[in-house]
């Protein structure tokens, strides 16, 4: 049981990485202020990004949920 909830965590925390790289930032640094800001209205969609940051969410909770049962089983 002890492996599987270990691997079960490694794979949340795999998510939870994948998720926050693949999420745009908020603000566009230079490019953006270059651009004016007009990626905002060609080629970015904001269900896909509104999406990964609802999964991302999740993931997150996910992640801290299993730390806790981690550290409760092993700490026995």
């Amino acid at each position: 049981m002890e492996v599987f909830l270990k691997v079960i965590h490694a794979l949340i925390a795999i998510g939870v990485i994948a998720g926050v790289l693949l999420q745009s930032g908020k603000s566009a640094g230079l490019s953006g202020s270059i651009a004016g800001g007009a990626e905002t209205f060609f080629g970015k969609s904001k269900g896909l990004d509104e999406t990964l940051s609802k999964l991302t969410t999740v993931a997150a909770i996910l992640f801290i949920v299993s730390s806790l049962v981690l550290a409760f089983w092993l700490g026995r």
